[in-house]
């Protein structure tokens, strides 16, 4: 063989062992991810080639799976009063891809969990057609409708949560304007248009505020300055004239802050006649006598800077509410009013105050309760979590004296309900620096204590932006205390 030809002769044969090489790398190694791979078009077809499971609330499917005529996908999603539970099942859509629930629980729905191996086995034996598993939620669906309706009704941008204080249950998750993940469930050029178009909406209609989104809480913070206050002996009757003076001078700033309900009201209050009348002078001087390090401490322990839930669990996490590390004291002082560089999610705030509920026990929020095979086997069952002791329950015993009063007397009246302990604290908070050419933030917690023990804690937000109200008549008592007082009815009337 001649010179040309050997060299020819060799460079085919490396090209065949690259080959050879490349086939078995993809056969043996990558076989696993390319089969699972979103853009591999055999992964969609046979995700949609069976019915998913369903999503439970309350007993019944929100979800359904409904045939497609003429297309390979065989079936697309249908949603159950959509718009109300969509920040709950998030979307299955055959062209937008999949959120929350539909994505976090997506092999479990779609059939393909390893879990099901036998029973697909059974379906081929029997000639069943295979489904998929079902995923049972903790969500009450009269708190659902309570708080998604008291929310449109205002057309208010917000979100309302309810926990299960002594277990972690999410009972309520709301978040407005919503949208129909039905209505781009397939993948027609039509629904991918509709996408779009809520995607650019300034409304937001696909966000979760509840969840995914974290705003100044304002005065509601203010049960967490109380609790910090009271854990590190800053404050030990609460009945006692404080020396905070009103209006209160910001530390190293010549500002001086004042309060809504008027200095000769305000001025050396009592910690609990600062809290019915949600005096600042006295909050700030609380934050910065406890001290930057120790209210970090307590904010830490009520779940800020922290993923509420597992990072296992993807799609379902929260975003982290934040309080600062390092702050001066005009920036201490200033959390602990709820303002500054604080930001908490409608989540964090109900987490907060359902510890106070639970005798300052935070417990780790959950949405899902139990996950079922098609033959409705239970292959998971939650069981609750302890987060953390924020404080202890004698401080807890004596923030909730203080909420409870605030109810009866002072600012929380909306929110109460004939035969049930109701605790509640409403917030209004300033966004951006121009805080005159902004419309603030209203904000309502509170929490329900039935003589039984059953309890339910609920933080409502909402960003009045859209609404046709002037500045001066934001409250979150009047706007947001009617929906909290309505979702603890509907969890605690049964």
């Amino acid at each position: 063989m001649n010179k040309p030809l050997r060299r020819i002769a060799i460079f085919c044969g490396l090209l065949t062992l690259a080959l050879l090489l490349r086939a078995n790398w993809l056969q043996y190694v990558k076989a696993d991810d390319l089969a699972t791979d979103d853009s591999n078009r055999r992964v969609l077809i046979n995700r949609y080639s069976m019915p998913r499971g369903d999503i439970i609330v309350g007993g019944r499917p929100v979800t359904e799976s409904v045939k497609v005529e003429g297309s390979e996908l065989k079936y697309k999603r249908k949603y159950m009063n959509g718009p109300m539970y969509a920040q709950v099942t998030g979307y299955a859509s055959q062209s937008m891809g999949m959120t929350l629930l539909e994505s976090t629980y997506d092999s479990v729905l779609s059939g393909t969990d390893e879990r099901f191996a036998f029973e697909r086995f059974t379906d081929v034996v029997t000639g069943e057609e295979r489904r998929g598993g079902d995923i049972i939620t903790t969500i009450d669906p009269k708190a659902q409708k309570a708080a998604y309706e008291g929310l449109t009704k205002l057309n208010a941008r917000g979100s309302a949560v309810a926990l299960d204080p002594k277990t972690g249950k999410v009972l309520a998750l709301v978040s407005t304007p919503s949208a129909d993940p039905g209505a781009f469930a397939g993948n027609s050029l039509k629904e991918s248009k509709r996408f779009k178009a809520l995607e650019s909406d300034k409304g937001k209609p696909l966000s979760n505020r509840a969840l995914r989104e974290t705003f100044p809480p304002g005065s509601t913070f203010k049960i967490l300055t109380a609790a910090a206050a009271l854990e590190h002996g800053v404050v030990t009757d609460v009945d006692a004239r404080s020396d905070a003076v009103s209006p209160y001078p910001l530390p190293l700033s010549t500002n001086k802050i004042s309060s809504q309900a008027g200095d000769a009201v305000c001025n050396k209050a009592s910690m609990k006649t600062a809290m019915q009348y949600s005096c600042n002078n006295v909050f700030l001087d609380a934050a910065v006598k406890v001290g930057r390090d120790r209210m970090l401490e307590t904010a830490e322990k009520f779940g800020y800077n922290k993923d509420v839930y597992a990072p296992e669990l993807g799609d379902l996490r929260a975003a982290k509410s934040l309080y600062p590390g390092g702050l001066d004291k005009p920036g201490t002082a200033l959390t602990g009013m709820g303002q500054g560089s604080l930001t908490s999610s409608p989540m964090q705030m109900a987490m907060v105050t359902a510890a106070l509920a639970n005798d300052g026990k935070v417990m780790q929020p959950y949405l899902v309760d139990e996950v079922r095979s098609p033959a409705l086997n239970t292959l998971e069952k939650h069981q609750p979590k302890l987060m953390s002791q924020a404080v202890s329950s004698e401080t807890a015993a004596k923030v909730r004296e203080m909420m409870e009063f605030t109810a009866k007397e002072g600012s929380a009246k909306r929110a109460l309900i004939d035969g049930v302990t109701v605790g509640g604290k409403t917030g209004t908070a300033q966004r951006g620096v121009n805080v005159r050419d902004q419309v603030p933030y209203g904000w309502f917690v509170s929490y329900g204590i039935t003589s039984d023990g059953q309890s339910v804690a609920v933080a409502v937000f909402i960003d009045p932006t859209a609404m046709d109200i002037s500045r001066e008549e934001i409250s979150g008592g009047s706007l947001a205390g009617p929906i909290a007082r309505n979702v603890m009815k509907a969890v605690l009337k049964k």
